[in-house]
């Protein structure tokens, strides 16, 4: 038999607007009717601050969302998130590895400002300025996190102890002056019970599967909440729940689809067999005009894997990424059935893009697209759903929520403010997007015609230019051809003003408060 549903349930009305609209009749049954006043105002109360719900994916390349054009692996949280607000198509990270593009988005400066090329926090060279939650925190937000949102460690910073017992982890690189509630969510990440394989270096399969920044596949037994991911959702859900009546800065940071590969059975299920799966295009001799510097640190070379390794390395990764949507999906649901869609402002992104076998490259720390471009998805209520190909920064996030909010901007930040693309998506804020990846002393100008890469600020190195029009997967090297010269020779140029612009700030490391 059909259970039966109550009258608010047929309407599917959230349980918060129910219990307000009761608090509101019993009030208003108190107040005596008195007769309209042409001179009374019809509302004396100020609006409620709009909260913020912002969520980050740990090494997630837009190509592996269908929202993003992925075919293959389907993201249908993320998606519906997109279809309501505002997707960015040239969004780009300011480091392409997880400490220093955390540092620099939270912080507001970029790494060459403070110096943070690691996976440090950047309290000590900012002081007391506050970072971007701390900002809200300072105007009487709740600001809370739950897992990674500056770097922590992965899967080391999260995995349960050997004792079978579950462990904190640590807080990593985390800064406790910018939350009013921190929570961390450990989970057996490459120790988890069910199928496991390590892809990197075990080309004779003996070796077992192993911790570390390695590329492992566990498919899981256990349901999602076993995991750090399904614990974050859980826990982020739970602080809607009990903070919606006050203004909230919530940052919810998912750890997949980071290696190790770990997810529950049923979301591999989509991807199997991992043998029908398609491998990037390539092309041969494909290094040979790039110099060292620009051949990623992982390649299927160096990682010894073979075309069957590399086909289930991309399936478990998607596994991962659907197993994070699912969590998502959650949020987003708690966020919906407590009454406060209307009210918040939600950001999807990661931290960097990652390389699933473009040029025989896997990971991230790389400057081409795949690893410095990022998904970026922005959600204000009263915006109309749009698709934006400006250039942005994770770096204007902080600057532009602040105004969103109302929040005064500090006018240190060095992020642009692109809240005018939100109503106007084909307008422009930058011509140029700036990345670096530190391990190479390695520099990226993109602009709407070329990409340029540049290893050493002398150049020494070796640099790379590709012309984004006639070879978007960047396979030719331009950089020696003499008809490019002039246009290299500008972006040499365009990179030094740049990195001055980036050091010359009012950040003086010697007379900050520490």
């Amino acid at each position: 038999m059909r259970p039966t549903r109550t009258c608010a349930q047929r309407l599917a009305i959230p349980r918060r607007a129910i219990q307000r609209l009761g608090m509101l009749l019993a009030v208003f049954a108190t107040i005596p009717v008195a007769p309209a006043s042409a001179d009374t105002a019809a509302s004396d109360a100020p609006a409620k601050r709009m909260n913020v719900l912002f969520i980050i994916a740990d090494d997630l390349t837009s190509t592996a969302l269908s929202c993003y054009g992925n075919s293959v692996c389907q993201t249908p949280n993320i998606d519906a998130l997109a279809d309501r607000g505002t997707r960015f198509t040239r969004a780009y990270c300011q480091a392409t590895y997880c400490g220093p593009s955390r540092a620099s988005f939270m912080s507001g400066y970029y790494p060459h400002a403070t110096g943070v090329l690691g996976y440090t926090n950047p309290r000590p060279q900012i002081g007391d300025r506050p970072m971007w939650s701390q900002h809200f925190k300072n105007h009487g937000y709740f600001a809370a996190r739950v897992s990674k949102i500056f770097h922590m460690g992965v899967p080391g910073g999260i995995e349960t102890g050997g004792d079978g017992r579950d462990h904190d982890g640590g807080n990593g690189a985390d800064d406790e002056l910018s939350w009013t509630e921190r929570y961390n969510s450990p989970g057996p990440e490459w120790k988890a019970a069910g199928d496991g394989e390590t892809l990197e270096g075990n080309p004779d399969g003996t070796r077992p599967v192993v911790g570390g920044n390695t590329f492992v596949v566990v498919e899981a037994d256990g349901d999602d909440e076993v995991h750090s991911d399904g614990k974050t959702a859980a826990k982020a859900c739970q602080l809607l729940r009990e903070h919606g009546d006050d203004p909230f800065w919530l940052g919810v940071g998912f750890v997949r689809p980071h290696v190790p590969f770990v997810a529950p059975r049923p979301y591999f299920s989509d991807f199997k067999p991992f043998d029908d799966l398609s491998l990037p295009d390539r092309v041969a001799n494909d290094w040979d005009d790039i110099p060292k510097a620009g051949i990623n640190y992982k390649t299927s070379r160096n990682m010894k894997m073979d075309l069957r390794r590399q086909r289930k390395a991309m399936g478990g990764y998607y596994a991962s990424v659907a197993f994070m949507d699912a969590q998502v999906g959650k949020v987003l649901a708690t966020l919906r059935s407590e009454g406060l869609e209307d009210n918040t402002i939600v950001i999807f992104t990661s931290d960097h893009g990652y390389h699933l076998g473009e040029h025989d490259f896997w990971a991230k720390v790389s400057l081409r697209e795949e690893s410095a471009s990022v998904p970026l998805i922005v959600r204000v209520p009263g915006k109309q759903p749009a698709v934006c190909n400006s250039f942005v920064e994770l770096l204007d996030l902080y600057p532009s929520i602040s105004k969103l909010c109302g929040l005064p901007v500090p006018d240190h930040l060095q992020g642009k403010q692109i809240g005018s693309l939100l109503d106007d998506p084909d307008a422009k804020v930058r011509d140029v997007a700036f990345s670096v990846a530190p391990m190479r002393k390695g520099f990226l100008l993109r602009d709407d015609d070329w990409a340029y890469i540049q290893y050493g600020e002398d150049g020494a190195k070796g640099a790379e230019l590709f012309d984004m029009h006639a070879d978007p997967k960047q396979f030719t090297n331009l950089i020696d051809s003499p008809e490019h010269q002039q246009v290299a020779e500008r972006f040499r140029r365009l990179l030094a003003v740049k990195l001055q612009q980036v050091r010359d700030n009012d950040l003086d490391l010697s007379t900050i408060r520490r």
